[in-house]
């Protein structure tokens, strides 16, 4: 089927998903989630065809991301199962007023419509996505890398299956069978078709979509994520810090890329801070005064901009808060950023200038996550100030519409 005939369908299927009640949304996604768990055998027999194409072509983080286990699809069904038991944000009451006139105001969330995601690698975002657009009430066209494309495309015939067995259109949920970019291209510019489009993925797709799409686009973030070390803090809370956000799982977008350190406490912290991260064989990539306490690698000119997603840590050294701040607000992507500090005064310095969709004071980077914030899974982390700011849940799927009742009037 042609990404055109998948987005038509789509439309269609879009007002069926708009008139579900929260029970019979919920009763699908159970279906969805044991269905999930049925065709288990299917999706990882699919699964093994990308890794083994994958196999010395990417990167062994990125291999991690793409593989399959019976525990990742359980996760993935119980992911969906825990979108089920989410409160429905359609139909929530944002404002209720009467006017002047008499005329009752309702504001009130409804379905965007059709939600178009494209996205990289990972094929548990395949059934998130899936089940946060049919809990929002609408209807999505998931458009995955080729490095996944059997295991997307067997996650969705799985859910699929789900659908058609109770009796809703299998067009809530499609996958684009093109992986060229001519697929990527036609989603971006699918005006009347696309009610909003989210790209998932690297930097280069996520520019992409954000200059020529000609759709509603959400900016999901790449993540140069920083933890600045303060010259007041607890040096053991901060080597596990730096230790999680950078070495807990590299490959993902809430990863610490960049470690700044006071001067002050420079001497110190850096020669621990390597002896933890040499347990992972991090790689640090360092600034002058870095490279005069510890060993490593020069830092070069882009290091301090690259979202690694690896086991490679830029690190700096700065005289102050406000360095640290300015740095920051040079490099960092918006998306993450956390102060390791024992004064009070400099953590609420530090959240107030720091501009990123999440702002941690004495605690990892990796938090930011849909999940942990009690959001269900997620769709992604939104780095756009417009709409929707850090992990994107149910209720930043949905759009608003007033809702006016009169008794006669006219103006």
């Amino acid at each position: 089927m042609t990404t055109s005939e998948i987005l038509t369908r789509a439309k269609e299927a879009k007002s069926f998903g708009t008139a579900l009640d929260t029970g019979e949304k919920n009763r699908l996604l159970l279906a969805m989630a044991d269905s999930l768990e049925a065709h288990a055998g299917d999706i990882l027999a699919a699964n093994a065809e990308d890794v083994a194409r994958a196999e010395g072509v990417i990167a062994p983080v990125m291999i991690d991301r793409l593989l399959l286990t019976p525990e990742r699809i359980r996760a993935m069904a119980d992911g969906v199962r825990a979108v089920a038991a989410l409160p429905d944000p359609v139909g929530e009451v944002v404002e209720e007023r009467t006017l002047e006139n008499g005329l009752a105001l309702r504001r009130v969330r409804v379905p965007m419509g059709v939600i178009a995601i494209i996205y990289e690698s990972r094929p548990n975002v395949t059934s998130d996505a899936a089940a946060l657009c049919l809990k929002s009430g609408s209807a999505c066209v998931l458009r995955g890398g080729k490095e996944a494309f059997c295991s997307n495309n067997a996650v969705v015939e799985a859910l699929r299956a789900a659908l058609r067995g109770c009796g809703a259109p299998e067009a809530l949920v499609s996958l684009v069978q093109d992986t060229t970019r001519a697929s990527s291209t036609e989603l971006m510019g699918a005006r009347g078709l696309v009610d909003l489009l989210i790209p998932r993925g690297g930097a280069g797709l996520i520019r992409a979509c954000v200059e020529n799409a000609k759709v509603p686009c959400i900016e999901t973030g790449t993540g140069i994520c920083h933890v600045y070390v303060d010259k007041s803090a607890d040096l053991a809370m901060a080597e596990r810090i730096v230790y999680n956000a950078k070495t807990s799982r590299p490959s993902v977008c809430n990863a610490a890329e960049v470690c700044l350190v006071h001067r002050d406490v420079a001497a110190e912290f850096l020669p621990r801070m390597k002896r933890a991260l040499d347990e992972k064989h991090v790689e640090l990539r360092l600034c002058p005064r870095a490279a005069a306490v510890i060993d490593g690698t020069p830092a070069g000119p882009d290091d301090f901009d690259t979202e690694f997603l690896d086991y490679i840590l830029a690190v700096r050294v700065v005289d102050s808060l406000e360095d640290a701040v300015a740095h920051i607000a040079r490099h960092s992507t918006g998306h993450s950023e956390a102060i390791v500090t024992s004064d009070e005064a400099a953590a609420a310095k530090f959240t107030r200038a720091v501009d990123s969709a999440a702002v941690y004071v004495n605690a990892s980077t990796r938090f930011t996550d849909g999940g942990v914030f009690g959001l269900g899974c997620e769709m992604g982390i939104s780095t756009q100030k417009l709409h929707a700011r850090g992990p994107m849940g149910l209720r930043e799927l949905t759009s608003s519409k007033y809702i006016l009742t009169g008794t006669g009037q006219v103006r």
